[in-house]
């Protein structure tokens, strides 16, 4: 049988491309899809200005408890008699205190102490709060309804008692504010992770799992915690912002770092003297505090939408 071969100037030759599916084709749906992202990024954001606001809110106090020096190189402590009460203004954006101290500056620095406790304290709960409800839902029987009644107790004390409570055993100071405000919190991390455990712990991954002999703790490690995970993230940004105002109230109280530390809570009390005649002293911290709250609120909000159109 005779093999036909092509002649030699066409053997080289390449057959034509007419749907554009080569490297030139493949690179045009690249770049529309590139450009088709960052559209999509532009109209999301376009229609979510208070959650572009938020985010910027956001990195801006993140910036300050991290770089405080590139938003207010001062120093905090250290102030200008000659320069006492004096409005906002372009010298010193947020005014000066009674000392002569900038308020901005004070509040820059300020936002280190504050985040840390509020950080501590959203680790404890979430930490304790996951361990009890993830216990809770998928162990059941008598130890859900043990763990449950203790989580119940906690409930039933308003959180800023509790956290008074406890701060009067453990002391004074940012850590142990931090911890008595964490304690406080982890009723609510219990029931969110327990009801999400008891969701996911009827999955048929779950039950597929068991019946191939996977050991309990791998189970509740590879197929249960991450599943459950979402909605309990959610709620520790939620519980950021609240435990912000517990950590602030505590401080206001006195109950925080001593003098001449510069907690947001500590500069509020310094300026409730004065607030005839040099509201700023107050107001400025308060207000910085309110619009970090309510950023995270914002924040937290996109998250849970999120999280329950993927569910």
């Amino acid at each position: 049988m005779t093999t036909l071969h092509p002649p030699p100037e066409l053997r080289d030759r390449t057959p034509p491309d007419p749907a554009g599916t080569g490297s030139a084709g493949r690179e045009g749906p690249r770049r529309a899809g590139r450009s088709g992202g960052g559209a999509r990024l532009g109209r999301f954001l376009r229609r979510r200005p208070g959650l572009v606001a938020a985010v910027v809110v956001v990195v801006l106090v993140l910036t300050a408890a991290f770089v405080p020096a590139l938003l207010a190189p001062g120093d905090p402590a250290v102030g200008d008699t000659a320069q006492r009460m004096l409005p906002p203004g372009p010298g010193h954006w947020f005014g000066t205190d009674h000392l002569g101290r900038d308020v901005w500056t004070r509040v820059v620095h300020g936002a280190a102490l504050s985040l840390q406790a509020t950080v501590l304290a959203v680790a404890v709960a979430l930490v304790v709060g996951g361990l009890v409800g993830l216990a809770a839902g998928y162990a059941g029987g008598r130890l859900d309804e043990l763990l449950m009644r203790g989580v119940d107790v906690l409930l039933a004390i308003p959180a800023i008692l509790l956290s008074l409570a406890l701060i009067t055993a453990l002391g004074f100071g940012t850590v142990k504010v931090a911890i008595a405000v964490g304690i406080a919190g982890v009723a609510s991390f219990a029931r969110v992770t327990r009801a999400e455990t008891l969701r996911v712990r009827r999955s048929l991954y779950v039950e597929a799992a068991r019946a191939v002999g996977t050991r309990r703790l791998t189970t509740l490690w590879r197929h249960v915690l991450p599943n459950a995970a979402g909605p309990v993230t959610a709620l520790a940004v939620l519980e950021f912002g609240l435990a912000i105002l517990a950590v602030s109230a505590l401080s206001f109280l006195g109950y925080g770092a001593p003098p001449p530390a510069s907690e947001w809570g500590s500069l509020v009390a310094d300026g409730r003297n004065y607030l005839a005649v040099a509201w700023w002293i107050c107001a400025m911290p308060g207000l910085v505090i309110a619009a970090t709250v309510l950023s995270v609120n914002r924040i937290s909000r996109a998250l849970d939408g999120e999280w329950g159109r993927s569910v």
